[in-house]
């Protein structure tokens, strides 16, 4: 038996990469250029104050891969530049990250991830490169086409996902918010950071001790066994924000994050600057939304099927924030422009790096009049439809003249954009409930509640029927937001976030929170934990567009060096479930032998772990890769195939 490796030792690295934000730069993929040179992987993840979680299971696999033999290194970049090297330039071997859907997903959801139509596309769409034709793309399709019971094809894709590993599922966090509710009460929804979530905050002026809240909100008092704080926390956040609750008689709602993206960027289509797209979508309505799980109307009052392959699709009375009306134009165009962001100016089609999947549903868009559009739809079922609904509707009269082709210095690959897919988009003309106000790069945004948005109208409305601005939406968003003035100020740590909020300088956190970060938020008696139910899986992906990630069973043996259950238990102190499938966070689409349940390793890849001992078997992960055709030297180095 070879060398084990303890899990403690293994994870010993993981306290230290908190706190390094450091760099070891590119570093060229070496893999296949010398048949006697050692294997190297490099995996690019975001640094510990961005995400703890990201870095952490990045620290785990180099760890356990610098075990067995590969030269393994970390490379740390921020957010936008992380997401611009993978999605954009696709210039990396593997990558650390979390699937951008804030909520349990529609099976469709992967269609984009995985289909092979978009495997030479940038965006968001297909990221790895990755094809599988006769399997994960029919699988795909046969999902979409379904009508009734899409149980078969979806446990299919599944099987084939885990088989084929183009990505390797990690685990689904528990999304941790801190919150206070000395001025804001609502937080225990089950998604508190998402619109309908934010929508549904109700303004309290209720100061001292805040008791409210049910579900899932938990008293700090009652989970931590005391923390110091950290001053240079408490500092940072008091050096932003002021702590008053901002101009006399307004209803401040005041987040923190981490993420710098939304202080320098508000494309809703922009793929490297959008995480979850919180915040653009309260900028830009869609045509329905989804509110504790169910698709409710949104800017559509009513959408039916008139066809096999046409929905129409009715409005509401509704306006942009510059006053112009918004009509079933806007509607059209913006299906149009998703599918082609040159709209028929170029040789080919430039389609836009978000939204893939659900704007491919529709062929084509007329408005009928100013209130009724029909989308040509492919044969598709409901819930395939329901996602297509669910794309940023855009103001022809902006957007029409962003087509035009455009460079950025920053781009490497060879292929044609357009101004609409760089453009930061300042001073966003939106529909939603609330308006763009003023921004400074990397400190803060501010925002404004729109008077004119159907759900502010609601408040006003006299019970008529017939007259109602907000018709078919949830009874609780009428006369929402609660808000006036919503301000999102950016600190440089999860901990320096928690600090503000447990000092009172801010509302609620809303990025990614590290275990270590929780004890920070001290004991005030308003101060709460929320955890909620998220989509956002935490994969490894991998590039396989290049050896020898572009050998399924290579990929394999990689999963098999990720200890799931260990990284749940001490990187994510708990706050997660370990995962093999990517629909996990929706168990009834999960076949029986899919589900983690009471397994203790993956049942597709499991950990090549010593039985006795629970940690890595250097000598059986060995095993793996000499049964693949790999080589070791002497030194113990795994040599890289010529290719």
């Amino acid at each position: 038996m070879g060398r084990p490796i303890s899990r403690r030792q293994t994870l010993a690295g993981l306290a230290a990469a908190t706190a390094s934000g450091g760099c070891l730069g590119r570093t060229r993929n070496l893999a296949g250029r010398e048949m006697s040179s050692q294997l190297t992987l490099q995996i690019d993840a975001v640094p510990a104050d961005r995400d703890p979680n990201a870095i952490r299971i990045a620290r785990h696999l180099a760890e356990n891969l610098k075990a067995v033999g590969v030269d393994a290194r970390i490379n740390t970049l921020d957010q936008t530049t992380l997401w611009r090297k993978v999605l954009i330039n696709q210039n990396f071997d593997a990558y650390v990250g979390q699937f951008l859907e804030p909520e349990p997903f529609d099976p469709d959801a992967l269609y984009a991830f995985t289909h092979s139509r978009f495997a030479a596309e940038v965006g968001r769409q297909n990221p790895f490169g990755f094809a599988d034709l006769n399997g994960v793309d029919d699988e795909l399709e046969r999902q979409r086409r379904a009508e009734s019971d899409r149980s078969d094809p979806v446990a299919d894709l599944q099987r084939s996902l885990g088989e084929l590993q183009p990505f390797t599922v990690v685990a689904v966090p528990d999304p941790l918010t801190a919150v206070r509710e000395a001025q804001f009460d609502g937080w225990s929804q089950g998604q508190p950071l998402s619109v309908a979530g934010l929508l549904s905050l109700d303004h309290t002026e209720t100061t001292g001790d805040a008791t409210g809240g049910d579900g899932n909100a938990t008293e700090i008092s009652e989970i931590l066994d005391g923390d110091d704080g950290n001053a240079t926390a408490a500092g940072a956040a008091s050096d932003l924000l002021d702590g008053d609750d901002g101009p006399e008689g307004v209803a401040t709602l005041r987040l923190v994050t981490t993420d710098s993206g939304i202080t320098e960027n508000w494309n809703p289509i922009a793929a490297e600057y959008r995480r979850q797209g919180t915040f653009t979508s309260l900028l830009y309505d869609r045509l329905v939304l989804v509110d504790d799980g169910e698709v409710v109307p949104w800017l559509a009052t009513d959408w039916e099927r008139i066809g096999p392959e046409t929905v129409e699709v009715s409005l509401r009375d509704a306006s942009w924030h510059d006053g112009e009306p918004l009509t079933a134009a806007d509607v059209a165009f913006t299906y149009e422009f998703l599918r082609d962001t040159s709209m028929g100016t170029m040789e080919t089609p430039v389609p836009t790096p978000r939204f893939r999947g659900r704007s491919s549903v529709v062929q084509s868009a007329l408005a009928v009049d100013d209130r009724t559009v029909q989308l040509g739809v492919e044969n598709v079922n409901r819930a395939v439809i329901d996602r297509a609904l669910r794309v940023p509707i855009l103001p022809e009269h902006v957007w029409r003249d962003r087509t035009d082709a455009a460079t950025i210095a920053d781009f490497e690959v060879d292929a044609e954009t357009t101004e609409a897919v760089v453009a930061t988009n300042e001073n966003p003309v939106g529909s939603g409930p609330i308006r763009f106000v003023e921004a400074t790069a990397e400190e803060s945004a501010v925002f404004e509640r729109n008077p004119d948005h159907f759900l502010a109208r609601a408040e006003a409305w006299d019970g008529e029927a017939s007259a109602n601005p907000a018709a078919g939406v949830p009874e609780r968003l009428h006369g929402k937001p609660a808000f006036d003035r919503l301000e999102v100020g950016v600190l440089p740590s999860d901990i320096a976030a928690v600090q503000a909020v447990g000092d009172g300088f801010a509302d609620a956190t809303v990025s990614n929170l590290g275990p270590d970060s929780i004890p920070r938020i001290g004991r005030e008696a308003d101060a709460r934990l929320v955890a909620g139910q998220s989509g956002a899986f935490y994969h490894v992906g991998y590039n396989v567009r290049r050896p020898p990630l572009s050998n399924p069973r290579f990929r394999g043996i990689l999963a098999s060096l990720i200890d799931k259950e260990t990284l749940v238990e001490e990187a994510f102190d708990g706050y997660a479930e370990p995962a093999s499938s990517p629909l996990s966070v929706s168990p009834e689409w999960v076949p029986d032998d899919l589900r983690w349940d009471d397994r203790s390793s993956d049942p597709i890849y499991p950990f090549a772990d010593d039985p006795g001992t629970g940690s890595l078997d250097v000598e059986k992960a060995r095993d793996l890769f000499r049964d693949a055709g790999y080589r070791f030297d002497d030194q113990g180095r795994l040599l890289a195939k010529q290719q």
